[in-house]
């Protein structure tokens, strides 16, 4: 019922930037919370970052000052602006989202959350 389309990985050299975008559509009531998360290869998935739909941000520690999360509530998409990526950046990056999403039959709503397929990232040094 809701998709998450994640788009803007790729190869990039160390100190490189890339841009991640993260758009939903389908049948929802309204989106609260937007995020990433990154799962590198025999690694336990992480949050990177989130935003409100108030525009409040949390980053995990370790990368503040190089990710940068924003969102474009009219457009329902949420991005990270990555730079200086270093080789352990590498991972697949997961958009997630809670909100109000309906029931699959009827206009009932019920807090929901979703996620995307992911987008890979990789990092050479």
């Amino acid at each position: 019922q809701v998709q998450l389309v994640e788009s803007g990985g790729g190869l990039v050299h160390s100190g490189g930037s890339l841009r991640l975008s993260c758009a939903a559509s389908g049948r929802f009531f309204s989106i609260y919370t937007m995020g990433w998360y990154r799962q590198a290869p025999g690694q336990q998935r992480e949050s990177v970052a989130n935003i409100s739909r108030g525009g409040n941000t949390n980053y995990v520690d370790s990368l503040k000052g190089r990710f940068t999360i924003s969102r474009d509530n009219a457009k329902n998409t949420v991005y990270l602006q990555m730079n200086s990526l270093k080789p352990e950046d590498t991972g697949v990056y997961l958009c997630h989202a809670d909100g109000l999403g309906y029931y699959s039959t009827g206009w009932q709503t019920i807090r929901s959350e979703w996620w995307g397929q992911g987008t890979q990232v990789t990092v050479s040094s």
